[in-house]
């Protein structure tokens, strides 16, 4: 008897998966200054606090520096990821770059995995092959998705939870062949869905929209009006919820409310103008392109009905999610990050039908048409590839512990620096006041305000006013004329350190 071979669709599954994954680890030694650095800045300073609170060798000098600027980038989710990434460094015997990415880029694979089989359950293997290319070589999925930040972590483990969800509804298929076989595949698919899901929502409380969405359309298409009466169902919410309910309104109610009320509250009023959606819009269209989004779109409505309803329901997740976080919607690439998955499951749909079509095609157009596809995987991955190698980082480091050099260890600074001072704090190890900038959330929080009227309040105290971020200055110039009575203590090339105290 010959061993059987594995089909040809899985083949190319792992392929695709090997794609993906090298093009996550390409440059993998960067510094986290390639996409979102704010975030990513944040996340390693956070890494670094557990990082050194395990280490015996660390000094308290050490440990209180780590922990002050963990302390000053705010605690809005649990440190998951973060922890992870510090005990890596802790076992691989100091901070690094490298780190973050390897788990990122595993956990992004390890959903791709879930994905494509969901894919192939709804739609047919080849039409799946189709999602997964999309979710693996989009370069903005490239680059989102190897970023050392919540958001990475938060999708992986919703797509698997909602691949383990439907496979729940799908078990109970399996009824009718045998009532304990069901239920016990049943209960398995459910307390994987609950896992799952409940340590997406705890990453990042934001995916609660698409997995409350989802979890309620996949219950209501399965068991009905009756649903209340499965101890499934009870199960699984009360897995899903718990986690995140103890965490962002018990522990950490103070840091949750403070968030809804400057990001809800406070710029609600958007939704309200027409050109939000405008702008929202053309935001995703610049992020995957508007006619893949409706194509996503109508693949959801002609899907088969379990998956139609989870479709749908994502869609009006994210609809909701945008609704109330309205200034993201246009101006933060990665609060879109969990689209991805949902626009590429939906793409199946629409292109099962073409591939049922060209299957039935002679052998030249069927090659033609493979090639056709080929070449779009192939010049995504060249883009994505491109993206990553066009911009070099590791200068950073050294620039930014030149300027931390610079400034003495006791002094009081404030200033004008990129990224919330975070570059400073993780490469020169010194923190700073950050004086008011001048943004697009400024001005829609508070209009157009002149901080270097307030000069001498906000400089109470300050030994020096450091300037790092010279576009900023620009657009204060009231604050240049200020800055230019002042002598000098320290210039290099790319900042200017003024001394306050003379």
């Amino acid at each position: 008897m010959k061993p059987s071979h594995p089909p040809l669709w899985f083949i190319f599954a792992i392929f695709l998966l090997v794609l993906g994954s090298f093009l996550r680890l390409l440059d993998i030694t960067d510094p986290p200054l390639d996409f979102q650095p704010s975030r990513q800045l944040r996340n390693s300073l956070v890494a670094r606090d557990i990082y050194y609170s395990l280490l015996p060798s660390a000094t308290a000098e050490q440990r209180e520096l780590a922990a002050s600027f963990a302390r000053s980038v705010g605690k809005y989710e649990p440190p998951v990821i973060e922890t992870i990434v510090a005990l890596t460094y802790f076992i691989t015997g100091g901070e690094n770059f490298v780190a973050a990415r390897i788990w990122e880029t595993l956990f992004w694979i390890l959903a791709g995995i879930a994905l494509f089989d969901l894919a192939r359950r709804a739609t047919s293997p080849y039409a799946a092959l189709i999602a997964l290319a999309y979710y693996l070589v989009l370069p903005f999925s490239v680059q989102a998705s190897r970023s050392f930040q919540p958001d990475p972590l938060m999708t992986s483990a919703f797509v698997i939870g909602i691949y383990f969800l439907y496979r729940w509804s799908e078990s109970f298929s399996l009824l009718p062949l045998g009532e304990g076989l069901g239920m016990r595949a049943a209960w398995k698919w459910a307390i994987l869905a609950a896992i799952f899901l409940s340590l997406a929502t705890f990453v990042k409380i934001v995916i609660a929209f698409f997995i409350g969405a989802a979890a309620i359309a996949l219950v209501l298409f399965t068991l009905k009006k009756d649903f209340w009466k499965s101890k499934q169902v009870w199960a699984m919410a009360l897995i899903m919820v718990l986690p995140a309910l103890v965490f962002y309104i018990l522990l950490n109610q103070g840091r949750s409310t403070e968030y809804f009320f400057a990001w809800t509250l406070a710029l609600i009023k958007l939704i309200t103008s027409t050109s939000f959606y405008a702008q929202w819009l053309g935001f995703l269209g610049s992020l995957f392109g508007l006619t893949v989004i409706f194509l996503s779109i109508s693949g959801a409505v002609l899907a088969p009905p379990r998956f139609r309803w989870l479709l749908i329901s994502l869609w009006i997740g994210y609809l909701l999610y945008g609704l109330t976080l309205p200034f993201q919607m246009y101006t933060h690439s990665y609060y879109h990050i969990q689209l991805i998955p949902i626009i590429a499951l939906g793409l199946s749909v629409v292109v099962n039908p073409i591939l049922d079509y060209a299957s039935n095609q002679g052998k030249v157009w069927r090659a033609a048409f493979a090639l056709v596809i080929l070449f779009v995987v192939g010049y995504q991955s060249y883009v994505a590839r491109s993206v990553l190698a066009a911009e070099d980082f590791h200068h950073e480091p050294a620039f930014w512990a030149q300027i931390g050099a610079a400034i003495p260890a006791d002094a009081k600074v404030i200033g004008l620096t990129q990224d919330y001072g975070y570059r400073l704090m993780l490469f020169g190890w010194r923190k700073v006041t950050l004086w008011p900038l001048s943004t697009d959330l400024a001005q829609v929080k508070n209009g157009i305000v002149d901080y270097s009227k307030n000069f001498g309040d906000l400089t109470t105290g300050k030994d020096y006013f450091l300037i790092t971020s010279f576009g900023q200055l620009n657009k204060q110039p009231s604050l240049k004329k200020i800055l230019d009575t002042y002598p000098i203590a320290a210039k290099g090339d790319g900042y200017v350190l003024y001394d306050l105290k003379k």
